[in-house]
C-alpha cells in the first residue's frame, strides 16, 4: 500500500496512482494522511487534498472513508477556516448527487435502447436466462444494478453530512440546507422509509442539543437566525410528509414544532402558523377527528382574517362557511359518556395535548373549564362573528341542525342544502398557503349529523313508529345504515331506542335492557334481606360498640397507611439506586463492547474487501476466457449444423480442451466462405427465373390496364359535368338570400351607429375619470414614501452622530481609566518599597537584639561578671565614627540596669536612653550604711588584644569572688565560688 512521507507530494503521488488505475490504494494513502497529526500541522493544500479525496470516496462510494476524512477535516477546520469545511461539504453533495442523476440517467438510456421490435435479435443468452430465472424486467435489473447502489451512497452521504453537522452554530445554514435537501430526495422518488429515518435523526439531534447543554459550540435557540433554521427545516418536514401522505409522521411533526417553540418561548410567523393550521386541518380530517379538524380550520380562519391583507370576500366567506361545516360535522355526543375511568383520563390527557398543539398555548396550561367541545366551539363561531361571513346555505343549514325543531320534515329541507353545498368550493386566490377548499367533503359527515338530529326530534315526539316510514324519512342511507347509526348513538346515550323487527317497528324511551335488569338482583335481595333482618332483631350495643372501635381503627389504618407509603418510598428510592448502578455498569460494559466489536469489524471488513476484490477480479477472468470460448463453439457448431442438416448429415459436435480459440476462429471463417458461396449461386439461379417471371405477367396485364384507364377517363368526365351545374344552381340560390337579409338590416344601422357613439363616450368618460384617480393615489404614494425617506435619512444621520459621541466619550473614559490605573500601580510601587525597607530596619534591630541577648547568656553561663557588657551593639563597635565613645557610656550604664532591675529583661530601643540615664543616680548609702559609689558600670581591664572585655578565665583556687558593691558585710552573689 502506498504512503505519503511528505504532505507536499501527496496530491501528485495519488493522481500518479490514478492514471496506472491503484485507486484503491491511493484512496488508503490519503486517508492516513488525512487523519494523521502531520496533516492538522500542515496549512498550505488542506482544501485541495479534501477535494481530490472526496472526488476518490465519492467514485469508488466508500461513505466511511469519506466520514472519517470530513470529521478529521472539521476538527482542523472548526475555529480557523469554517468556510473551507462547508465548501468540501457541498461539493460532497454535489458530486453525489450527480453521480446518482447520472446513473439514473443511464439505467433510462438503457431501458429506452432495449425498447425494439425485434427483443430475441438484441438479448444475449444470459440475459434471458435471468429474465427466467429471476422473473425480473429488464427494468428491475438495471435500477438494482446502476440505480440502486448510487442511491443507497446518495441516502448515506446526507447522514454522513447532517452527523457532522449537528449542533454546530457555524454552520446551522448548511445544516438546514442539508436536511432540505435530503427531504426532497425523500419525496421525488417516494423513499418513505428514509424519511421516517430522516425525521427521527433530526429529532435526535435536537434531543441531544438539550441534553448536553456545555458542548463548544453549541447553537444558541434563543436567537433569531438558529431559531429560523430550526422551525424552517420542521415546517418543510412537515410539508413533505403531508405530500407523501404520511400522516402519523406529520403528526410527530407538528408536535416537533410545538415543542421547539415552547422550548424557546417564541412565536413563529404568521406565514408559518398558517402553514401549520393548513396541514393540521389534513391530518384531523385523515384521522377522522372531525372536532379538531373544526377547532383547526378556526384558528386559520382567525389567521387570515387578521393578518392576510389581500384576502378578497369571496375566500373569506369560503374559508368561514368550511369553519362552520367542518363544526356541524362533528358528531353531537360525547364519545366517552359510558367510558371508564382509566379512558376518561387518557381522553383528558388526549384533550389537554390536542388543546396546547392547536391552540399553539406555549406559555399556559390547560385550566378545567377550558374543554374542547362541539357546543364551545359553536358558541365561539357565534361570538367571533364567524356566522357573518358564510354563506346563505351554510347558515340555513346551521339554523335548521341546532336551532329549528321539524322532526319530520328535517331531511327534506336538509337535503337541497346539502346539494347546493356540495358544488361550492376550489382554490383560493388571495391565501396560497391555504389549502384548496372543497365543501362536498362534509357531506357524508352532515348526513350522518342529519339523520342523529332527526332521530332525538323523533324521539322526542313519538313513542312507537314503523320501520318503512323512518326509512322514507331518512333518504340519505338505506335502514340498516341508519340502524348502525342510531345504534352508535344508543350507546353513547345520545338517544333512546329499540327495534322491534318482528314486529318491524321502532320504540323510543328508555326501555332498559333485560341484562340491566338481572345483573343485580341478587345484591339487591341481599340488601333487602339486610334490612328486614335490621327491622326484626335491633342490635344496639352492637352499634355503640362498633362506633366506640371506630375511632380508633381509623388511626391504626392511617398509621399503617403512613408505614406503608414510607416503606415504599424506601424501596423505590434501593430500586432506583440499583438500576442506576446497573445502567452505569451496563453503560460501560456496552462501551467496552462496541468498541472491541468496532476494531474487529473494521478488521475483518478490510480482509473481506481484499479478498472479495480478488475473488471478483479471477472470477471475471474466467468468466470472460469461458464465454468467449463458448460463443465460439456455439458459432461453429451452429453453422457447419445448419449445413450438414440441409445434406442429411449430422452435425459434428467440437468440443474438448484441446480445441483452441484460433481453432474455432478458422472453422468459423472457412464455413462463412463456404456458405456465402453457396448463397451466391442460389442467388443467381432465383435472379434469372424471377425476370421471366415479371416480363410474362407485364404482357399480359398491358391491355387490361389500357381498358380501364379509358373507362374511368368516361366516368370522371359525366362526374365533372354534374358536379358543376349543381354548383352553379347552389351560388344562384345562396346570392339570392344574402340581398334580402342585407335589405331586412339595412333599416336597423342607423340605430346601431348611436348604440356605438354612446358607449364609446360613456367608455372614455370611465378611463379619464379612473386615470385621474390612479395619478393622484400614485402622486400620494410617490410623496408618502419621499417624506418616508428623508425621515429615514435624517434619522439615520442621528443614530450615526450620536454613536460616534458614545464612541468618544467611551474612548475618553478608558483613556482616563488606563491613566488612573498607571497612578495607583505607582503609588503602590512606591509603598510597598517604604514598608520593605522599614521591614528590613527592623529586621537588623531585631537581629542586633538577640545577638546582644545571645552574648549575655553565653556570659551567663561561662561566669563572665554580668557587670561589663559581652558584645556591644553594631552602633558601639569601634570604627563607628565619633559617636563610638559617647554611646559606649550609655550602654555600659544599661548593663548593670538591667542586670539589677530586669534579670536580663529586654527593654526597647526608644526606651534605652531614658533607661540608661535613670541608671547612674548619685552615690547612695546602701543598706549596710556604705555611701561608696556603685562601680559595677567601672570598665572592664582590656586584655592583651584590647578588646576591652572581661578576663573570663577561672580565678586561683581558694580566691573567692566577690561583688563590687564594697562593704565588708556584703553577702555573697549566687555566683560566688
Amino acid at each position: 500500500m502506498a504512503t505519503f512521507a511528505k504532505p507536499e507530494n501527496a496530491l501528485k503521488r495519488a493522481e500518479e496512482l490514478i492514471n496506472v488505475g491503484q485507486k484503491q490504494d491511493a484512496l488508503q494513502a490519503l486517508h492516513d494522511l488525512i487523519t494523521s497529526k502531520r496533516y492538522r500541522a500542515w496549512q498550505k493544500t488542506h482544501e485541495k487534498i479534501m477535494f481530490k479525496y472526496i472526488e476518490l470516496c465519492v467514485e469508488m462510494r466508500r461513505g466511511r472513508f469519506a466520514k472519517d476524512g470530513l470529521i478529521q477535516y472539521r476538527i482542523i477546520c472548526q475555529q480557523v477556516n469554517v468556510n473551507s469545511l462547508e465548501e468540501v461539504i457541498k461539493y460532497f453533495m454535489d458530486l453525489s448527487t450527480k453521480k446518482a442523476e447520472l446513473a439514473r440517467s443511464q439505467a433510462q438510456a438503457l431501458e429506452e435502447a432495449l425498447d425494439v421490435d425485434d427483443l430475441e435479435a438484441d438479448k444475449r443468452p444470459e440475459d434471458l436466462m435471468l429474465s427466467y430465472v429471476s422473473g425480473e424486467k429488464g427494468k428491475d435489473r438495471s435500477d438494482r444494478e446502476l440505480v440502486t447502489p448510487w442511491f443507497k451512497f446518495l441516502w448515506e452521504t446526507y447522514r454522513t453530512v447532517l452527523e457532522i453537522l449537528r449542533n454546530n452554530s457555524k454552520l446551522m445554514a448548511l445544516y438546514a440546507d442539508t436536511a432540505h435537501r435530503a427531504f426532497q430526495f425523500c419525496k421525488q422518488y417516494k423513499r418513505t422509509t428514509e424519511f421516517r429515518r430522516l425525521c427521527e435523526i433530526i429529532r435526535n439531534h435536537l434531543a441531544n442539543l438539550n441534553k448536553y447543554r456545555d458542548q463548544r459550540d453549541r447553537p444558541d435557540l434563543t436567537a433569531p437566525e438558529s431559531l429560523h433554521f430550526y422551525l424552517d427545516t420542521r415546517f418543510e418536514q412537515l410539508k413533505v410528509a403531508t405530500e407523501l401522505e404520511l400522516w402519523q409522521e406529520a403528526f410527530r411533526s407538528v408536535e416537533d414544532i410545538y415543542g421547539l417553540t415552547s422550548m424557546v418561548k417564541k412565536m413563529p410567523k404568521s406565514s408559518l402558523m398558517a402553514v401549520y393550521y393548513a396541514k393540521l386541518t389534513e391530518i384531523f380530517w385523515i384521522s377522522s377527528s372531525h372536532l379538531y379538524h373544526a377547532y383547526a380550520w378556526f384558528k386559520l380562519f382567525l389567521l387570515q382574517k387578521s393578518f392576510n391583507k389581500n384576502l378578497n370576500q369571496k375566500d373569506l366567506q369560503l374559508i368561514a362557511s368550511s369553519v362552520l361545516l367542518a363544526a356541524l360535522s362533528a358528531p353531537p355526543y360525547d364519545h366517552l359518556k359510558t367510558a371508564s375511568h382509566l379512558e376518561l383520563e387518557h381522553e383528558k390527557e388526549r384533550n389537554l395535548r390536542m388543546y396546547n398543539l392547536i391552540g399553539f398555548n406555549i406559555d399556559t396550561k390547560l385550566e378545567t373549564r377550558e374543554v374542547l367541545s362541539r357546543s364551545s366551539l359553536l358558541a365561539d363561531l357565534v361570538s367571533k362573528g364567524v356566522m357573518t361571513y358564510v354563506t346563505q346555505e351554510v347558515k340555513d343549514l346551521y339554523h335548521i341542525l341546532e336551532n329549528e325543531f321539524l322532526p319530520l320534515d328535517l331531511a327534506s329541507k336538509v337535503q337541497p342544502l346539502l346539494a347546493k353545498i356540495s358544488k361550492l368550493g376550489g382554490k383560493l386566490s388571495s391565501a396560497s398557503s391555504v389549502p384548496e377548499v372543497q365543501l362536498s367533503h362534509y357531506v357524508p359527515a352532515l348526513e350522518k349529523v342529519a339523520t342523529l338530529r332527526l332521530l332525538q326530534q323523533v324521539s322526542q315526539v313519538y313513542q312507537t313508529m314503523k320501520v318503512e316510514t323512518l326509512s322514507k324519512m331518512v333518504p340519505f342511507f338505506d335502514f340498516p345504515a341508519v340502524e348502525r347509526i342510531s345504534v352508535d348513538a344508543v350507546k353513547h346515550s345520545f338517544i333512546a331506542m329499540k327495534i322491534d323487527h318482528m314486529k318491524g317497528a321502532i320504540i323510543f324511551g328508555d326501555l332498559g335492557f333485560e341484562s340491566d335488569i338481572l345483573q343485580d338482583h341478587l345484591s339487591v335481595l341481599a340488601v333487602n334481606l339486610n334490612t328486614s333482618r335490621s327491622m326484626i332483631y335491633p342490635s344496639q350495643p352492637k352499634a355503640s360498640k362498633l362506633s366506640a372501635m371506630l375511632p380508633s381503627l381509623a388511626d391504626i389504618v392511617d398509621k399503617e397507611h403512613k408505614k406503608l407509603l414510607a416503606r415504599k418510598s424506601i424501596i423505590e428510592k434501593r430500586k432506583e439506586e440499583q438500576e442506576r448502578h446497573l445502567l452505569e455498569m451496563e453503560r460501560e460494559e456496552e462501551t467496552k463492547r462496541l468498541k472491541l466489536q468496532k476494531k474487529t469489524e473494521e478488521t475483518e471488513q478490510k480482509r473481506l474487501a481484499t479478498e472479495f476484490e480478488e475473488r471478483k477480479r479471477q472470477r471475471i477472468l474466467r468468466e470472460m476466457e469461458e464465454r468467449t470460448r463458448q460463443e465460439a463453439l456455439e458459432f461453429i457448431n451452429d453453422v457447419v449444423g445448419k449445413r450438414t442438416k440441409k445434406k442429411g448429415k449430422k452435425p459434428p459436435i467440437l468440443e474438448g480442451e484441446n480445441v483452441t480459440k484460433q481453432t474455432l476462429m478458422e472453422l468459423a471463417l472457412q464455413e462463412q466462405v463456404r456458405e456465402r458461396q453457396e448463397m451466391e449461386k442460389k442467388m443467381q439461379k432465383l435472379i434469372k427465373t424471377m425476370d421471366h417471371f415479371e416480363r410474362a405477367k407485364r404482357e399480359e396485364a398491358a391491355p387490361l390496364i389500357e381498358a380501364a384507364f379509358q373507362n374511368r377517363l368516361a366516368e370522371e368526365k359525366d362526374l365533372h359535368e354534374y358536379e358543376q351545374q349543381r354548383e352553379v344552381e347552389r351560388s344562384r340560390l345562396r346570392h339570392d338570400e344574402d340581398v334580402k337579409e342585407k335589405n331586412r338590416l339595412a333599416r336597423v344601422m342607423e340605430h346601431k351607429r348611436e348604440f356605438e357613439e354612446r358607449v364609446v363616450r360613456r367608455r372614455e368618460a370611465e378611463y379619464a375619470r379612473l386615470r385621474a384617480e390612479r395619478e393622484e393615489r400614485l402622486s400620494q404614494v410617490l410623496k408618502a414614501r419621499k417624506e418616508e425617506r428623508d425621515m429615514k435619512r435624517k434619522m439615520l444621520y442621528y443614530l450615526r452622530t450620536e454613536e460616534e459621541r458614545l464612541t468618544r466619550l467611551r474612548e475618553e473614559e478608558e483613556a482616563q481609566k488606563r491613566l488612573e490605573a498607571e497612578r495607583r500601580k505607582k503609588e503602590e510601587a512606591e509603598r510597598r518599597a517604604k514598608l520593605d525597607e522599614i521591614a528590613e530596619r527592623q529586621r537588623k534591630r531585631e537581629q542586633e537584639l538577640e545577638e546582644r541577648e545571645r552574648l549575655r547568656k553565653e556570659a551567663i553561663l561561662r561566669g563572665t561578671p554580668i557587670d561589663a557588657p559581652t558584645k556591644p551593639l553594631s552602633s558601639d563597635l569601634p570604627g563607628s565614627g565619633a559617636a563610638a565613645p559617647a554611646a559606649a557610656a550609655p550602654a555600659a550604664a544599661a548593663a548593670p540596669s538591667e542586670s539589677t532591675t530586669g534579670g536580663g529583661k529586654y527593654v526597647p530601643k526608644h526606651r534605652r536612653g531614658g533607661v540608661a540615664a535613670a541608671a547612674a543616680p548619685p552615690a547612695q548609702p546602701d543598706r549596710w550604711g556604705s555611701a561608696k559609689p556603685d562601680d559595677r558600670a567601672a570598665p572592664a581591664p582590656s586584655d592583651r588584644w584590647g578588646s576591652g572585655k572581661q578576663d573570663d578565665r577561672p580565678a586561683p583556687a581558694g580566691d573567692k569572688w566577690r561583688p563590687s558593691f564594697g562593704g565588708g558585710g556584703a553577702r555573697p552573689s549566687k555566683f560566688s565560688r
